[in-house]
């Protein structure tokens, strides 16, 4: 599986943040739960997408810039079918190697209540729970996230 860098109308990309926000309807019962401002092309850094060995796209996420070397994740996602075989870690991997080559020093994620499988993820890699952040303030049913990103190590002297 390689992940690779693609712009926001990425035919794939567009594909799976589609039924990224199918899902998240039917779990929360609404067709649109999102809390905050919706990302889009104008405020997204980078976007990647996950492909097999074959080249089908199966999971993707973004990063925003929020400011001060702070980025929010956005539309992690990984098709049903491949979920439990290291998609999601590695894209994670690469958005936080992605913002640590920037500079960015941490990133914040919001998810939800009906998104278990998210919360254990997220905690499993290192994020822990902080006090709900920007439009997420007061939503109850809102849980924000953040790591902070230790630098990349420095290349071995030759």
């Amino acid at each position: 599986m390689k992940t690779e860098e693609v712009s926001w109308d990425d035919p794939a990309a567009t594909a799976l943040r589609a039924r990224q926000r199918t899902e998240i309807a039917e779990r929360y019962g609404t067709p649109d739960s999102e809390p905050g401002t919706p990302p889009s092309a104008e405020d997204i850094a980078v976007f990647l997408v996950a492909r097999t060995e074959d080249g089908t796209a199966v999971g993707c996420g973004g990063l925003r810039d929020l400011g001060a070397g702070i980025g929010e994740v956005k539309r992690m996602y990984v098709a049903p079918d491949q979920r439990g075989a290291g998609v999601a870690t590695a894209v994670l991997a690469a958005l936080e190697e992605w913002a640590r080559s920037r500079g960015w020093t941490r990133l914040r994620l919001e998810t939800g209540l009906a998104q278990p499988d998210a919360v254990r993820f997220y905690t499993r890699s290192g994020y822990r729970r902080i006090p709900n952040f920007g439009s997420y303030e007061g939503l109850s049913t809102s849980l924000c996230y953040e790591r902070e990103l230790t630098p990349s190590p420095a290349p071995a002297a030759p």
